[in-house]
């Protein structure tokens, strides 16, 4: 057994040597297309985008490669929508690293991996978009070190993931600045939050995938002043998100916020609520109510002086504002440091904390090792690409944007060829809905997997 653990060692040595030695460097120079230089690289390659305009979606299905902007006398490539289309760059491939790019003005988002492993967001600059950095269906990531602003949902948005690190971005000018949904495993510190509608939310939405919200830890973050007019879309949950909030808890269980700076918030500091309260559907799966929630020492200063909107609503019956903490009083086994002239409301319930409970020490929540990930199948590429293609524009059984997803079924049913062919290359049938974008950029085998999809597997 010695002897054939000894030869595995030297095999995996030599595997690894050998695709460390293969990984290769392709540059894209403006002119060119970043896709068509993606499409070339191999697992391990490097894309370095010189610094230029470039208007296209980019789209990554391979396995640990690394899109770099290159960075010249402050000057960094820029990938531009131009408010017509809909993603900047998309990944689908485990180990993908995204850095040091400026993505402006596209109208889904900006940055996207969708059921990537072992991914890396670093660095970049984002502006404009309806998601600024939106990592989903993801394991094992590393959100650090970039700027978004502009965004009419959440500047970096944390969906139905697990052990994530957001460390050390700036996020202001969003409708909520950070946001952890359906996550579980996560570490929120040392990010700028400010100016925005809510600072940072962590939610549990029902309807989802993964049915559950929990295990946060948000600490040494500066939130100020997030006050912001809610300018999100009317039919959007983000619209429903109460400005003047500093952090906002909706059904997440098991949060500890410690050692951050809470101030200047016209409605509240922290606001801990019931996904039902909030105004969510009811989920028989879901329990809607948030609990174990740690409030630890953190700094307060201004909060709750001017509550408004459903904030405004619920403390009424008060007859008193300036409170830095709200909850509906329904957690369980919640608890709170008590600190002087921190006013609160609705924590009766809630226990003091045991003394010396600190997550000071904290760095990463992020695994020793890189999570094996096995290559996708067709049906995981075409569902990880239709939730982060298709549902911007398209429901299932109603009208968003475009025709619902039972009409597309029924148009093209048992013809799979034709709904990958028109999704490549769409052509405007009704004057009613606004035309397509298109997506031919995705490539041909994950077009044949989305139309799969769509056609055999998609249901509500």
């Amino acid at each position: 057994m010695k002897n054939l653990f000894t030869l595995g060692a030297i095999a995996l040595s030599l595997a690894t040597w050998q695709a460390t030695a293969q990984a290769a460097e392709l540059r894209v120079e403006p002119g060119q297309s970043i896709q068509d230089v993606v499409r070339k690289a191999q697992p391990g390659d490097t894309v370095l985008v010189e610094p230029g305009r470039y208007v296209e979606t980019v789209f990554i299905d391979k396995e640990n490669i690394t899109l770099k902007g290159v960075v010249r006398n402050g000057k960094r490539p820029v990938l531009d929508g131009e408010n017509r289309l809909n993603d900047g760059v998309l990944a689908a491939g485990h180990g993908v690293v995204i850095q040091g790019l400026h993505v402006k003005r596209f109208k889904g988002n900006a940055i996207m991996t969708q059921g990537a492993n072992n991914f890396q967001i670093l660095d970049n600059y984002v502006e404009g978009a309806f998601y600024g950095i939106f990592p989903q269906f993801g394991k094992n990531g590393l959100v650090k070190g970039n700027e978004i602003t502009g965004a009419e949902d959440a500047g970096i948005y944390v969906g139905m993931s697990d052990n994530i690190d957001v460390i050390g971005n700036k996020a202001y000018g969003n409708v909520i600045g950070l946001e952890l949904e359906n996550t579980r495993k996560a570490l929120m510190a040392d990010n700028e939050v400010t100016g925005n509608s809510s600072g940072i939310v962590l939610s549990l939405i029902p309807g989802l995938p993964v049915k559950d919200s929990r295990d946060m830890v948000i600490k040494n973050n500066r939130i100020v002043g997030n006050n912001l007019k809610n300018f999100a879309p009317a039919s959007s949950i983000a619209a429903g998100v109460p400005e003047g909030s500093g952090i906002l808890i909706v059904g997440a269980d098991e949060v500890s916020i410690e050692d951050n700076l809470i101030e200047n918030h016209h409605s509240v500091g922290v606001m801990v609520l019931d996904t039902l309260t909030f105004g969510l559907p009811d989920d028989p799966k879901v329990d809607p109510y948030p609990d174990r929630i740690q409030v630890l020492k953190n700094t307060w200063n201004s909060n709750g002086e001017q509550p408004t909107g459903v904030i405004g609503e619920f403390i009424a019956p008060s007859g008193r504002s300036g409170f830095e903490v709200i909850a509906t009083g329904k957690e369980k086994d919640s608890c709170t440091v008590q600190q002087a002239g921190v006013e609160s409301l609705g924590i009766k319930r809630w226990n003091r904390c045991a003394d010396g409970l600190t997550y000071a020490s904290l760095s990463t929540v992020r695994l020793d090792e890189p999570i094996p990930s096995v290559p996708l199948t067709a049906e995981q590429k075409g569902r990880f690409t239709y939730l982060a293609v298709c549902t911007g524009c398209h429901a299932y059984g109603s009208v968003l944007h475009g025709p619902s997803m039972q009409s597309i079924q029924a148009l093209y049913k048992d013809n799979p060829q034709g709904l990958a062919k028109f999704i490549a290359n769409p052509e405007r049938k009704r004057s009613d809905f606004p035309e397509m974008p298109p997506q031919a950029y995705l490539g041909e085998e994950t077009l044949s997997a989305i139309a799969h999809y769509i056609l055999n597997d998609l249901k509500n």
